[in-house]
């Protein structure tokens, strides 16, 4: 991957997840109950934890899982639940080396359609509807991964400058806009509740 992304807006962070397809993965993964940028900066720290400067998903889903847990929870912790995040990346790890050899870039490398893709990531421990699509917009948007019918499988997250998620941000800006318009989402749903409630 010779594209730089900006996800965890962190020099170091953003190296890796733009060379690494199993540290864009494993972001992604995180990416759930915490900021967007702490969820993208994990993959970093997690390398760096384990001695080594990219991820490696033979060795993460070979480790102990109570060591692994440890290695997430240390101050500061990788996630709120560092603990059962270890355990879903371990498991999405162990899931890339059974079905892609350990090879994160395979689940898309070869992928003939933008449906076929979306299924491919639906299936990966971890990653329901919603997130394969946000992936599958970040794939095409930014990492030049396009089988025909992307966008389409994409679901709204595909459509070109949407700003609703991780997939459309490119720097400061990009972020401020989908944070805007996740606090829209955010409101109208409270106000979809209210108005339930006094029905």
């Amino acid at each position: 991957m010779d594209v730089t992304l900006h996800l965890a807006q962190d020099p170091d962070a953003d190296a890796l997840l733009s060379r690494s397809p199993l540290a864009a993965l494993t972001g992604m993964l995180l990416d759930q109950q915490i900021p967007m940028e702490w969820a993208f900066k994990g993959p970093e720290t997690i390398a760096r934890r384990m001695g080594a400067d990219d991820l490696d998903a033979h060795d993460i889903a070979a480790r102990d899982p109570e060591e692994f847990a440890a290695l997430l929870s240390e101050k500061p912790a990788v996630h709120r639940y560092p603990g059962s995040m270890a355990k879903r990346v371990q498991t999405l790890c162990q899931y890339l080396v059974e079905h892609y050899d350990g090879d994160a870039e395979a689940v898309w490398r070869d992928a003939g359609s933008g449906p076929e893709l979306l299924k491919r990531l639906e299936a990966l421990p971890g990653f329901g509807k919603q997130k394969a699509q946000i992936f599958l917009a970040l794939l095409g948007k930014q990492l030049g991964v396009t089988p025909q019918g992307w966008r389409e499988a994409a679901g709204a997250y595909g459509e070109a400058k949407s700003y609703r998620s991780v997939a459309d941000i490119t720097g400061p800006e990009s972020l401020a806009k989908v944070r805007a318009h996740k606090q829209e989402m955010k409101a109208a749903t409270k106000a979809a509740k209210a108005a339930k409630a006094t029905e």
